[in-house]
């Protein structure tokens, strides 16, 4: 079942958007070379051009979305996959070796169903790589500053809003292996293995 909400998100984005930030591309260039490799939540494709992997797929909730990741993708060898909000993947068990979950973590519901999933769907191993906004005390400070709405829009995409602590917390909970979570660019990255 498509993602009405987030079909509704993707059609107020230029299609013709700019890339993905550089210090997003650069994160995802970092990740070296996979065997299989997931970009879930790939929204439409700018960072799963950054991708280095023998066998790619990119997956998301929205057909807008995946309709823009396949023109955009279309010198690439990429299997498109429709995802159902909240429910299981139709990827087979212990498939991927990288799984990359990029500005994703923070529009989803059920965010220990994903990690759940993906940690089926990594091999022994395998890698979580992971990117979302950075919160902590510097945007509690400007809240406090210039108030509550200016920060967190009510009509923001956006479920939930990520520290290191937190995110560290969510990986681990997870039954993730953390390798690494750091601030960059009002970023947090972090890579995990299963």
């Amino acid at each position: 079942m498509a993602s009405r909400y987030d079909d509704e998100l993707w059609e107020l984005v230029p299609e013709h958007s700019e890339p993905a930030p550089e210090h997003l591309r650069r994160f995802v260039r970092s990740l070296g070379r996979a065997e299989h490799a997931l970009d879930l939540g790939c929204g439409d494709g700018r960072l799963t051009l950054e991708i280095d992997a023998v066998a790619l797929t990119a997956a998301d909730v929205s057909p807008v979305a995946l309709a823009r990741a396949e023109r955009r993708l279309a010198e690439r060898s990429v299997s498109l996959v429709e995802l159902d909000p909240d429910s299981d993947m139709p990827f087979a068990d212990s498939h991927f070796d990288l799984v990359l979950c990029a500005e994703t973590l923070e529009h989803v519901r059920d965010v220990q169903l994903l990690l759940s999933e993906v940690r089926r769907v990594l091999r022994p191993r395998g890698r979580l790589a992971v990117s979302t906004p950075a919160h902590g005390r510097a945007t509690a400070l400007a809240a406090a500053l210039t108030g509550f709405e200016p920060r967190f829009e009510p009509l923001s995409p956006h479920l939930r809003f990520f520290t290191r602590r937190s995110l560290t917390g969510v990986l681990v909970g997870g039954g993730f292996e953390l390798q690494s979570v750091r601030r960059h660019n009002g970023s947090l990255l972090g890579v995990a293995r299963r």
